[in-house]
């Protein structure tokens, strides 16, 4: 198994990219099931996650056509040779669960296992299963598949969803584009991911209207067709580099990054201290420590426009290193501070209280042997490590894997010490 060797206290300089983002690639990938000419994506990300899926896609029929490092994805969705998703894949990844909608829209029928457990608790997919049943598909949950038909298709409705749900929105909305008449979605998230699948969508011929706001109205079409689309960058793996450079100390500039999406990010960074210049134009934000101490910085995860859950346990590891107390509030995702005890490994002063985490500063961290536990958490201790004294050891790295492409890579080209090892390598 692999790990990562982080030396701290190097200074961060240079040109980090960001690559496609990994929770757009994933439901763009499920769109190819919409129609039966070729999807082409383009600045996809290369994952563990993206490779899942595609695997899964091949296992339905779909011919794909990526090879290794490539940042182009071409898939056909001609002739499904299966309609049936299983639990040994769906189990990897949560976001498998996506190709039902897009099945049962275009052929009626569809049974796909439920996902399975998460290290950052339950998500449950009662509100996908609600969208479908709304639209009029008759649904039986049994031995841990969903089995859902609608034989003679979708129909549109109007379906308000209790709270705000990304996956829920995604998937409803890939759903409703072959739905017979019109659809509505009320109480909708407004993630940014959402209106670049909507683009994707409305240029593969369907009709959707106020994707990235609250009510997203969309007609059906009798069909779709193929398309060229772009993945937008990913605003997560940008926020990240980000507080890794504000922890780390230096001068980096982000370069094809999602300058629009970053907006409760930025801010936060500069209620720190840190100065951040954007240029949405030219897609680059500039990242430069003052050589002052971080100033604390209080947060509440919250829907896009707040501050996103999957940057919190990296804020929290750059609030380890402020001058005084912050207070990070979870409100999104139950059991979300697992990072919070491997930090403590490292120096931090974190106490967790329900779903907040009261953050003292600490002046420096001290590198030490730490283990991930989940996607965001893990990367919170690569920026711990790069914050630190000393050598920082980050194991079960394939969390990593999941959600950042060439992290080594990048983060050594702007002069961190980080290089990854193998149990080959140590024995």
């Amino acid at each position: 198994m692999d790990s990562l060797k982080i030396i701290g206290g190097q200074p961060l300089s240079g040109e980090i990219p960001i690559s496609g983002a990994k929770n757009s690639a994933l439901k763009l990938m499920a769109a190819c099931l919409l129609t039966a000419e070729p999807v082409t994506l383009t600045n996809m990300p290369n994952l563990a996650d993206t490779r899942f899926l595609s695997q899964l896609l091949q296992t339905l029929g779909v011919e794909v056509y990526w090879p290794k490092g490539d940042s182009e994805c071409r898939l056909n969705a001609e002739k499904l040779t299966s309609t049936i998703a299983p639990y040994e894949q769906v189990r990897k990844m949560r976001a498998s669960f996506n190709v039902l909608g897009p099945m049962l829209a275009r052929y009626g029928h569809a049974t796909v296992s439920l996902p399975g457990g998460c290290a950052i608790g339950a998500r449950p997919v009662d509100l996908h299963l609600q969208a479908f049943e709304a639209m009029g598909a008759d649904l039986l949950v049994e031995q841990g598949y969903v089995k859902a038909a609608a034989i003679h298709g979708l129909k549109g409705a109007q379906i308000v969803f209790p709270f705000v749900s990304v996956g829920a929105t995604e998937h409803a909305m890939l759903a409703a584009t072959l739905a017979k008449g019109e659809t509505v979605l009320e109480n909708a998230a407004r993630e940014p991911e959402i209106a670049d699948l909507a683009d994707c969508l409305i240029s593969m011929g369907a009709k959707i209207e106020g994707a990235g706001s609250s009510t997203i109205t969309i007609q059906g079409v009798d069909e779709l067709h193929g398309t060229n689309h772009k993945v937008m960058s990913d605003r997560i793996e940008a926020g990240t580099y980000a507080m890794a450079v504000a922890a780390a100390g230096g001068h980096v500039t982000l370069t094809n990054a999602p300058v629009g999406a970053l907006s409760a990010i930025n801010h936060a960074l500069r209620n720190a201290g840190v100065k951040v210049e954007a240029d949405k134009d030219a897609g680059t934000i500039e990242i430069e420590t003052t050589g002052q101490p971080l100033a604390p910085v209080n947060v509440d995860t919250a829907p896009h426009p707040g501050f996103p859950t999957d940057l919190q346990a990296q804020f929290m590891a750059l609030m380890s290193v402020a001058r005084g107390t912050s207070v990070i509030r979870e409100n999104i995702f139950e059991n979300r501070f697992m990072h919070a005890p491997e930090l403590s490994r490292l120096g931090a002063n974190i106490a967790v209280r329900g779903s907040e985490a009261i953050v003292t500063g600490v002046e420096k961290l001290k590198g030490a042997p730490v283990m991930a536990t989940d996607l965001r958490a893990s990367v919170s201790l690569v920026i711990a490590g790069l914050a630190a004294q000393g050598e920082t050891t980050v194991s079960r790295i394939y969390h990593l894997d999941r959600g950042f492409e060439r992290l080594e890579e990048k983060l050594s080209a702007v002069g961190a010490n980080i290089r990854r090892t193998s149990e080959e390598d140590e024995g």
